[in-house]
């Protein structure tokens, strides 16, 4: 299976059990509180944010989580003129919620190997 296929898939069940279950944002981490604010972000746009990733959107996963967790994905994509950096999971069961670790500016440039 290709990278984009893969990247597919991943996403066809992301939004699939985010509609279901909907999705936890980790905003204890700094970076994603400071991210709100600088942002003017609601948790409403963030999760249309999410609701829009596409395999274009892809920059890098499956990266193992070294939490014993589902693999980490990277997307990246642009709001208010800023790349953000966006870092999910299918969460740790197999149903239930997904989750959005990291959703804040990019710190270094991106790639994008499906664009």
């Amino acid at each position: 299976m290709s990278t984009t296929a893969k990247v597919a898939a991943f996403l066809k069940e992301f939004h699939a059990r985010m509609k279901v279950w909907g999705v936890v944002f980790q905003d204890k981490r700094e970076k994603n509180t400071a991210a709100i604010f600088e942002l003017g972000i609601t948790r409403n746009e963030r999760i249309k944010v999410l609701e829009e990733l596409t395999a274009m959107d892809y920059s890098e996963g499956p990266i193992k989580d070294w939490d014993k967790g589902r693999d980490l994905w990277v997307f990246g994509k642009e709001l208010k003129a800023r790349e953000l950096y966006i870092k999910v999971t299918l969460g740790m069961s197999r149903e239930g919620q997904v989750v959005c670790i990291s959703f804040h500016p990019s710190e270094h440039p991106m790639k994008f190997p499906n664009r």
